[in-house]
């Protein structure tokens, strides 16, 4: 694949350019929908609406349209972290088809619509639901995660629609919601029937290419101690006095952190790319009294591990063992905790996933940066995306996108323009060489 861009490729790419504004006007509008995710009562925001504003540009180009709210019963069976009770109601999906003269292949952009919380609102410089251009940015909650990776791929489609740019295979278009809270919205599309050679994902990678992303665990771990008076003089936990659960925790703290700095040293937690697995502390839910011993200390961390972890299926089950047989070792080491073990739970797991550089997706998309003057660069840091679930669905997905991640999910989160005309440049012709052009 060449390099250079042909005389096409140029004028599709000069007619993005030349649609700066229209790029810009298109993201401003996306982030006056309130699409963030929803709180546990699934109450709908903007999600439809939204939904229904892409539908419209969609079909004046022409494209096929479907909107539904799928059935959550309809779900695959996955350990995504997908609490019971989860329904789609007001918050549907859309797939769009640009149906190609025949002969090419299949290509699905994908990009979620909700976005996450915006507090501290306080903080924010401008309200974050009416965007604001500031030195060359646009600002807003979601501009740079994704709704401009969005625009981007909405404004890539409409331009080679308008020049009648006759591609051989079929451009689908896929907008879901539930990325930020339970990667459900993608899950339910991938289950849909949906088939595609290959995927991009617009999430904000700094116009480089996320070939994928370690899985991701995030357990609880609960250590039992025994209350009692803090201001009395205590006696032997055997004799019946208290146990401090805090203190008990600090030996389950210590083998996580022994198992992370192996995990950095090990070939199997190793990647090519991918930065090593670890094991984040991330939070502590403890005490009932101020002048009382803790009963109960619950310590919740953030798990990452490489595809080289994984089980065959992607998942982290023997990283979830790993860790047990690590701490519950550990605990044989402690009186109390050899007779009153820590606890576990593992409420998800989303997998990891990779698609080699020899992938033609893969291949298509860094080909189609250097033609636009980018370097060919695959990024080692990554996080989730929805890459994975259509890769494992037989998909293989990747994600290339402006803004830096970063700047997602923070107070004042922005995108740079040129970066949303350079990526939805990179998109147009990626899906011409992809997809390939009749003539």
């Amino acid at each position: 694949m060449t390099s250079q861009l042909s005389r096409l490729e140029r004028r599709v790419a000069d007619e993005v350019a030349r649609r700066r504004n229209d790029l810009t006007s298109l993201l401003c509008d996306l982030l006056s929908f309130d699409t963030r995710a929803p709180d546990p009562d699934y109450t709908p925001r903007d999600e439809a609406p939204l939904q229904e504003y892409v539908a419209a540009r969609l079909r004046a180009s022409g494209l096929a349209v479907r909107v539904w709210e799928p059935e959550a019963a309809e779900l695959p069976r996955s350990r995504y972290p997908i609490p019971a009770g989860h329904h789609f109601r007001g918050r549907p999906q859309l797939i769009a088809t640009a149906t190609g003269t025949g002969g090419g292949r299949t290509l699905l952009f994908n990009g979620h619509v909700d976005v996450v919380s915006v507090e501290p609102r306080g903080l924010w410089t401008s309200d974050p639901f009416v965007a604001e251009l500031r030195d060359g940015r646009v600002h807003g909650r979601g501009a740079c995660d994704m709704k401009g990776g969005v625009a981007c791929m909405l404004v890539a489609t409409e331009v080679l629609r308008a020049l009648a740019v006759p591609l051989q295979g079929d451009l689908l278009v896929n907008t879901v919601t539930d990325e930020e809270s339970t990667g459900a919205g993608s899950l339910a599309v991938a289950a849909s029937g949906l088939r595609a050679e290959g995927g991009v994902i617009p999430e904000p990678t700094s116009l480089t290419a996320w070939l994928g992303t370690r899985g991701s665990l995030t357990p609880s771990i609960t250590v039992d101690g025994r209350a009692g008076h803090a201001g009395l003089a205590p006696a032997h936990w055997t004799a019946g006095g208290p146990v401090n659960a805090i203190e008990k925790l600090q030996v389950v703290l210590e083998a996580l952190q022994r198992l992370r700095e192996e995990w950095q040293l090990r070939p199997d937690c190793r990647h090519d790319v991918l930065a090593p697995g670890g094991i984040v502390p991330t939070s502590l839910h403890a005490g009932q009294w101020m002048v009382s011993y803790p009963a109960t200390a619950t310590l919740e961390c953030h798990v990452q591990y490489v595809p080289a972890q994984a089980d065959a299926d992607g998942h982290g089950r023997r990283v979830e063992q790993e860790i047990e047989a690590r701490v519950l070792a550990a605990a044989e080491g402690d009186s109390w905790l050899a007779q009153h073990p820590p606890r576990f739970a593992w409420p998800g797991d989303v997998p990891a996933g990779w698609v080699g550089r020899q992938e033609p997706v893969a291949a298509t998309t860094l080909d189609a940066m250097a033609a636009l003057g980018l370097p060919r660069t695959v990024a080692a840091r990554t996080t989730f995306f929805d890459g994975p679930t259509f890769t494992r669905a037989g998909i293989p997905t990747i994600a290339f996108g402006p803004g830096d991640i970063a700047r997602a999910h923070a107070v004042d989160e922005h995108v740079p323009v040129d970066e949303l005309v350079r990526a939805a440049q990179v998109l147009a012709v990626a899906a011409m060489r992809f997809c390939g052009v009749a003539g």
